[in-house]
């Protein structure tokens, strides 16, 4: 083995050798290295001996020694030695302690070898493995660049530079398909430690991997001044996000539009296409639902707060009800995805739920209703949520009559 058997300068030439191409320190190579050594040694002397090897990190010198405990009654002549002979070789022995015994150096077969060359192999390995997770473990919710080495039923094994990372199947976007040698960016959500080595997961269909991206496109977030406040995702079809300005001179929805359209369709582009509602976020639930739901017009919102549930009422014309649900309900699961809370768009009950809503006068034990809301045009596409209001936001409180007015009234 070229390790064991070099002269000092070789030594220290492999192990910095090692330590570039591995990205690991110096010092766990020369470590290894001492671990083989002194397992190589062990064959010749026993396995019972306590041989230790030294390496010089700055002269490559070697040195083994063999340690012996002191002891009163000697019952392994391998690894202990009497109080007697102790103080001969140190005056000021005691039991319990050891002695170091000089080893003269040792020719090694290539047997002992290569079991050594092994173990360099595996602490080094080791090193490496630890070293990726030490890396990317802190580097959760950040998005990567790599390419892509190889694909395995149906997921994506991705060559970072300093580690693999691999995309799931059900982490890819609908259609979408890789080759090896492809460029790819993901949103790293999981490092977990395992026999085999830091697993890296990648996701290209996680909420936060939009926010990123927008991060990255939209000067105004990296910078804080506009913040996302949710997302929501259907992958590689449709998504909404919530933004809010810090600042009230910055349009929040236009700054991640950007000029003509250039910042969102940037995401848009990544995405594979997926189409993109920028809503303006509000603390009023209320007013954050009807943005949500856009392009559809609201008449009325009424809101359970104890079960958190809302309510809405749109027109009976110009099909604002499909416009609410959208394809599949895709629009309203949506919305209700973006601001944590149950919507309910009634069909069949739609005429009853209006006149439950307008004519009744009892008492509503939990929640407030909102009226006027009606007055709220959303202008849908991709800069959803620039809105005009011509009606009355009125609120009810818990044990107030409802009084709901018709929008225009």
């Amino acid at each position: 083995m070229a390790a064991v058997s070099a002269n000092k300068l070789e030594l220290l030439q492999i192990a910095d050798a090692v330590a570039r191409e591995k990205s690991i320190d110096r010092g766990i190579v020369i470590a290894a290295m001492e671990d083989a050594i002194a397992k190589a040694a062990r064959a010749r002397y026993g396995s019972e001996t306590d041989v230790h090897a030294e390496i010089d990190a700055k002269k490559g010198e070697l040195r083994l020694s063999r340690h012996m405990l002191v002891v009163e009654q000697v019952e392994n002549s391998s690894n202990q030695i009497s109080l007697e002979d102790a103080r001969r070789a140190n005056p000021g022995a005691q039991i319990g302690d050891t002695i170091a015994d000089t080893l003269p150096p040792l020719e090694y077969g290539r047997i002992a070898a290569q079991s050594a060359k092994q173990v360099i192999v595996q602490k080094v390995r080791e090193a490496e493995r630890d070293r990726q997770y030490q890396e990317f473990k802190d580097r959760i919710g950040d998005i990567v660049n790599g390419i892509v080495k190889r694909v395995e039923y149906g997921s994506v094994i991705v060559d970072l530079g300093r580690g693999e990372a691999i995309i799931r199947r059900d982490e890819m976007l609908p259609r979408e398909v890789f080759r090896n040698g492809d460029r790819v960016r993901a949103y790293i959500f999981d490092v977990r430690r395992e026999t085999r080595g830091p697993q890296i997961f990648l996701s290209r269909t996680h909420p936060q991997f939009m926010a990123k991206l927008f991060a990255q496109e939209v000067p105004e977030i990296y910078d804080g001044i506009v913040e996302i406040k949710a997302v929501a995702r259907d992958p590689g079809s449709r998504a909404k996000i919530g933004v809010i300005s810090r600042d009230s001179s910055v349009d929040p929805v236009g700054a991640c539009v950007g000029m003509r359209g250039s910042r969102v369709q940037a995401v848009v582009n990544e995405l594979q296409g997926e189409k993109i509602d920028i809503i303006p976020w509000s603390p009023d639930i209320a007013t954050f639902v009807v943005n949500a739901l856009a392009p559809a017009e609201v008449s009325k919102v009424v809101i359970d707060e104890d079960r958190e549930r809302i309510e809405v009422v749109v027109p009976d014309t110009n099909n604002q009800l499909s416009l609410a649900i959208g394809r599949r309900g895709q629009n309203v699961r949506l919305a209700s995805q973006l601001t944590g809370w149950d919507i309910d768009t009634p069909s069949g009950r739609l005429r009853e739920f209006h006149a439950r809503v307008h004519g009744s006068s009892e008492r509503r034990r939990s929640g407030r209703a909102i009226a006027g809301v009606g007055g709220l045009h959303i202008r849908g596409g991709i800069g959803a949520g620039r809105c005009q209001g011509t009606g009355r936001h009125r609120r009810l409180r818990r044990g107030d009559r409802q009084r709901v007015a018709e929008p225009g009234a």
